[in-house]
Parts: C-alpha cells; structure tokens; sequence
C-alpha cells in the first residue's frame, strides 16, 4: 500500500537541552521564512507540509471578522487576538465585548477552564471561583466572533458552525492571507473551526499584517504591537518578545507552533514536532537571531538554564549545526 511519508520523519533537530555537558534531549521541528513579497526565502524541514497553526492564527481570524463587519480596535481587538492568561483584566476585557453584542458569558461556546497564568488561578482558587468560559484562554476570540455575528445580523446562537457567515469570512481571509487554500476544517480546541495549512503560507500571513498591507491588516497589526498584554499576559515569553522587538506581530498556538510577523514584511514560522513548549521560544529566538536581529530579549530566551540541585548546569538552545542554514 502506498503512503505519504510523514514529515516528522526528516525534520531537523532545532533545539538541544544540555546537562552538565551532555545532550540530553532534542526536539526536531521545521521553519519556513518568507520575505516581504511572501516568497519563501528560507527553510528547515519541509515548509509545505501542513499544521495546525492552532492559536498562532488568532491575528488572522480577527482580521477576517474586521472584514466581516467587525467593529474594534485596541485593546478589545488584541482581546480578539489572544490566548490570554486569565487575567482580571483579560476577563473584564472579555467581558466588555460581548456586553458590546448585547449578550453576556452565556452567549459563549467555549469549553469552561482555568486561567492559564497560575497566579490567577490561585487567586481564584483562594476565593472560592470555578472554572468558566470567559476565563477559558480563548474567550476573546469567541467573544469577538459572537459580536461579528450580531454585527453582520447572524445567528449568534450558531456562530461555531462551519458554515456560519463569521467562519465563512475568516475562512475567505486566510485563503487570502496564506494565498493557498486551507484544508478542513477539523475542531480546534476551543471548539472553533480550524483549518490546516502549510508553515510557509502562516508565515506569508504574518509576514502581510506586519507589514499592514490593508487597512484590516494595520488595524490587527496596531492593537497587538499595542496591547501585546492583552494578546498572552503579563508573565509570559510572548509579551517578552513584544516588547524586546517592537514592531513584530508574534502568536504562539498549541503543539508548540510560533508565528512572527516583522516590520519589513518578512514572516517566520515554525513548528515544533513533539508539541513541547520548552523548544519553542528557545528556537524562534535562534531563528530571528540567525535572520540578523539583535536584541537582549533574543539572547535571553535562546538560553534557557537547565537546573540541578536549584543551580543551573545546562541549557535549553538552538541547534546551531541545524539554525546555521538559515541565513547562509
């Protein structure tokens, strides 16, 4: 029987942990790098084959509902954007957008959850709270598609559908976006629809609302540079990255996907393939270093110590054997 070899099976190694001198653990994964004209300029693995970009297309999403008749800008449209910690202020920011569209937590399809940033959840814990929808991390995407749906004069009540109006338009904008046509859609973890594409096409994406060609694209491109806060939270890598670089436009997704938008247009994206989470900040930092940025956040976040005995004896870094063939 014929079969499609698996990508998996010739990734690279992007990231290496070392204890004590010794190379413990790897993770393999892929990189697809496009230049301002979204021509694939540079890669690891193969680009074409297909992901879930999972949360990393939040900014793309809320781009398609901007089209479609939503109206927000700032922090509300970062809200839009986020897998947000659970934050007061990321709740009450939720919060507001559906008290926008006349509707209240109820409205929300989202499976209820912790917040994400631990402290939170303790807090919430010390006070007796439970686990709810509007703290779940993907409550301001579904918020702001509850709000498009009233916005465009659709069912709310049905606003997950495959075929609803609001996942029509965002479906239309990242076919648009990618410039290739997205495979589904399966169920992304929220329960929203969620479309598979190549790593080369998300990074194009990112690459065009970094650059903010179209008034839709700067308006994502302002309310995340903006409020990257609301966009992850106050303790996480992705707000370090934010404010390190500014003028990137940066989503990490689950499956430890990470996409990146800079100023000139150019995108990166990448995967990495076992879903750890450990590898990912570790190796978008040796690839935006190997792309010729420079920044203390960059260094920060390509070494991350290894402890032993509350002492660090190692490091989690880029694989430069596998990183030096970007920019070469």
């Amino acid at each position: 029987m014929n079969t499609v070899p698996s990508p998996f099976e010739s990734d690279p190694i992007l990231v290496e942990v070392v204890r004590d001198g010794l190379v413990e653990s790897v993770h393999h994964g892929r990189v697809a790098v496009t230049g301002p004209d979204g021509s694939l300029i540079a890669s690891l693995g193969d680009p074409a084959a297909l992901v879930y970009p999972r949360s990393s297309s939040k900014p793309l999403q809320a781009l398609g509902m901007l089209r479609a008749g939503l109206d927000l800008d700032g922090e509300l449209l970062a809200m839009v954007c986020a897998s947000h910690s659970g934050e007061p202020f990321h709740l009450a920011a939720a919060a507001r957008i559906l008290s926008l569209a006349g509707l209240d937590e109820t409205a929300l399809q989202d499976p209820p959850d912790w917040p994400l940033d631990e402290l939170a959840k303790e807090e919430l814990l010390r006070h007796g709270g439970q686990r709810s929808r509007l703290a779940m991390n993907c409550s301001g995407k579904h918020a702001g598609m509850l709000l498009t749906a009233v916005r465009m004069g659709a069912d709310p009540g049905t606003y997950l559908e495959p075929s609803h109006p609001v996942q029509r338009a965002v479906e239309d904008a990242l076919v648009d976006l990618t410039g290739e046509t997205p495979t589904g859609p399966a169920v992304d973890g929220c329960g929203a629809p969620l479309w598979a594409m190549s790593l080369t096409g998300l990074a194009r994406a990112f690459g065009r609302v970094a650059l903010g060609n179209g008034s839709d694209e700067a308006r994502v491109a302002d309310a995340v540079r903006a409020h990257p806060e609301h966009v992850s939270g106050t303790r996480r890598d992705e707000l370090a990255l934010h404010r390190g670089l500014p003028g990137i436009v940066a989503k990490a997704g689950a499956e430890s996907v990470y996409a990146v938008g800079l100023p000139d247009g150019r995108g990166v994206a990448l995967k990495i393939d076992d879903g750890s989470t450990r590898g990912r900040a570790v190796a978008m930092a040796g690839v935006l270093q190997r792309l010729g940025l420079v920044a203390d956040v960059l260094q920060t976040q390509a070494s991350v110590p290894v402890l032993g005995g509350g002492r660090p004896v190692g490091e989690v870094r880029p694989y430069a054997p596998t990183l030096a063939r970007i920019g070469a």
